[in-house]
């Protein structure tokens, strides 16, 4: 769905200028300043100047959806470092230009180090690149392995700060039209200015929102969303 920026005007009062970039996969990733340059790299594909890219950034900020969005305009593979070992690699290189290792650095246990040193120097050998999701940079990835330590060095790392007033305001905008819900002028601001600064925060929000409308036959309103707001609060005390 494409976002009209003129439905943005109801709430002028926060800072809602974002580029609109299509994911090509039937949602919308929506840019500024804390993914910009994240977004400029993934761009440059495959004029990277090493194998491997990896973006990094707290929880919530976007990383997976970025992922999908340069899946779509590779052709990517998505690929779990445990299925590595039992995967015919030479093979696997045949089928596309570039692979996604999502969470590398959490799913990278010193078990699995042989897998990822492997995969890397194949792939740098039949010019392809990797793309790897984390919460760290890769210099900062829990590695014995010593010839995998000083790839991991060499990795473009770009960083996804959290998502800004802007990027969550706009993503609130879309959500509430995509359940096509009309929501009063105040929401928005107050929405913002209160909760978790998260991709999934503001899905759950949105959804608790409509639920409890639904259920009191009642618009979008501040108050409503106040006890939303309240809710969330308690259920994760």
């Amino acid at each position: 769905m494409a976002l009209d920026p003129n439905s943005l005007k109801p709430y002028s009062q926060l800072p809602l200028e974002f580029d609109h970039r299509p994911s090509l996969s039937g949602e919308d990733f929506l840019v500024t300043d804390s993914n910009r340059n994240a977004v400029a790299w993934l761009d440059k594909w495959p004029d990277w100047p090493s194998p491997a890219l990896a973006v990094h950034g707290p929880a919530g900020c976007g990383k997976t959806h970025l992922s999908k969005v340069f899946m779509a305009r590779s052709g990517a593979r998505e690929m779990s470092l445990a299925s590595l070992a039992d995967t015919d690699l030479p093979q696997l290189l045949e089928s596309a230009r570039a692979f996604i290792i999502e969470n590398a650095d959490t799913a990278l246990t010193p078990g699995l180090e042989v897998n990822l040193l492997h995969f890397y120097n194949l792939a740098r050998e039949t010019d392809r690149t990797l793309l790897f999701t984390a919460r760290q940079a890769p210099s900062r990835w829990k590695v014995g392995l010593k010839d995998l330590r000083s790839r991991l060095n060499a990795v473009t790392a770009v960083a996804i700060g959290e998502p800004d007033d802007a990027l969550i305001g706009a993503l609130l905008v879309k959500l509430f039209a995509d359940r096509q819900l009309r929501i009063e002028p105040d929401v928005l601001p107050f929405m913002v200015s209160r909760m978790e600064r998260s991709f999934e925060a503001a899905r759950q929000l949105v959804a608790r929102a409509d639920e409890m409308a639904m259920a009191e036959r009642r618009n979008i309103t501040l108050p409503l969303i106040r006890r939303v707001l309240q809710q969330s609060e308690h259920s994760t005390q």
